[in-house]
């Protein structure tokens, strides 16, 4: 199994846009290295941004 995707194989995988996925990336400082993202590293960062939107002020 791969590690790093492109953001249209990422998308695809995680049910997401690729457009999302991409601005993700930058907001978050996910590193996009010769058009492949890690999928560990883009799902962990996508899962403390879920967390952090979902505990309350």
């Amino acid at each position: 199994m791969a590690n790093h995707l492109t953001p249209e194989e990422l998308s695809k995988e995680l049910g997401l846009n690729r457009d999302d996925v991409i601005r993700l990336c930058v907001e978050e400082g996910v590193p996009i290295y010769h058009g492949k993202i890690d999928k560990f590293l883009f799902q962990a960062q996508l899962k403390a941004v879920s967390t952090a939107a979902i505990e309350p002020a």
